[in-house]
């Protein structure tokens, strides 16, 4: 799948998340709502950002910190799984966890 169809895809499965937006940035997509960016598409790979009490989550489940090149690792942004992603619901439960980070 190429990142524009897979673009559509998460799109399309985050259909229900209001004033979502996604713009192309550094060869890849950066997702927002509203002013909030909580999310990259990058080689048909989803990441959301996260924060001490959303991480685990993600780490649970083997998912690694979003690492565009050898020399970068982006530690806040951690890889989607695949079985949310396929799951619209609960893909938009973990995307507003993802825009609302920094509540505690």
């Amino acid at each position: 799948m190429n990142d524009d169809t897979f673009k559509d895809f998460v799109l399309d499965q985050l259909r229900e998340l209001k004033g979502i937006t996604c713009r192309a940035m550094f060869g890849c997509y950066g997702l927002y709502q509203g002013e909030s960016f909580f999310g990259i598409i990058h080689k048909g790979r989803l990441y959301f950002k996260t924060n001490e009490r959303t991480r685990p989550a993600y780490v649970k489940k083997g998912m690694k910190p979003f690492r565009p090149n050898a020399k970068q690792t982006l530690k806040t942004d951690y890889e989607v799984p695949v079985e949310i992603i396929e799951d619209s619901d609960l893909l938009t439960a973990w995307a507003e966890q993802a825009v609302d980070r920094h509540a505690r």
